[in-house]
């Protein structure tokens, strides 16, 4: 196991989330990048809000764009990565993870996305969120940065979106949104899940 991992699985025992510089090692990190500017951005499709009938695109709620990953060269890295770090929580937190889904996330300038959650007990089967960031050169004033809030709607974190940071947090513990950007903000995102629905959902937004 690697320390990385030991550390994340500390940190979400102990609070619940981590904000983790260089998670990946560089060969990885620069990997997945140049995957990501390979990809014909007509691919990306505009991300909903919803679930099911209620589904429905509102860019006044969430104005990014995304492109669902699957395994193959360009990430089998990063599923063996994600694998490694499922199976660490399962036998040291025992959260029956059971797979795991993901995509990139674009969004574009000015855009954002509200306060919401990613899972809700009973009525989701998102249990760990993750966020790795994929912006060489981010400055403070590009915006773009994800708040994390307690069950309270406090801040507690504001997190810029830097080249290689990764935060991993509990789905159904932290609202959190995206402030709107500046630039292009691009970031691969994920879910642990406890079983595999055909169905990929997002919970509600809280206004």
């Amino acid at each position: 196991m690697s320390t990385n991992h030991q550390r994340i699985v500390d940190s979400i025992k102990l609070q619940g989330y981590i904000i983790i510089d260089n998670a990946l090692n560089s060969d990885l990190l620069d990997t997945l990048f140049t995957y990501l500017k390979s990809i014909n951005k007509r691919s990306f499709k505009q991300a909903g809000i919803g679930r099911e009938n209620d589904y429905q695109l509102n860019p006044l709620v969430r104005g990014d764009e995304i492109r669902w990953l699957d395994r193959n060269d360009n990430t089998k890295d990063y599923f063996q990565w994600i694998e490694d770090l499922r199976q660490q929580f399962n036998q040291q937190l025992f959260l029956c993870l059971f797979d795991f889904e993901t995509h990139f996330s674009h969004y574009p300038p000015s855009t954002f996305y509200k306060l919401h959650y990613d899972g809700f007990k009973l009525s989701s089967n998102r249990i760990v969120s993750t966020t790795l960031y994929l912006n060489p050169d981010w400055q403070q004033q590009d915006g773009g940065e994800l708040c994390l809030y307690n069950s309270d709607n406090q801040l507690l974190e504001k997190i810029s979106p830097i080249y290689g940071r990764m935060v991993i947090f509990l789905s159904e513990e932290f609202p959190h949104e995206v402030l709107p950007t500046k630039k292009n903000r691009y970031s691969l995102t994920g879910w642990f899940r406890i079983n595999n629905s055909d169905k990929i959902i997002d919970p509600p937004i809280l206004f």
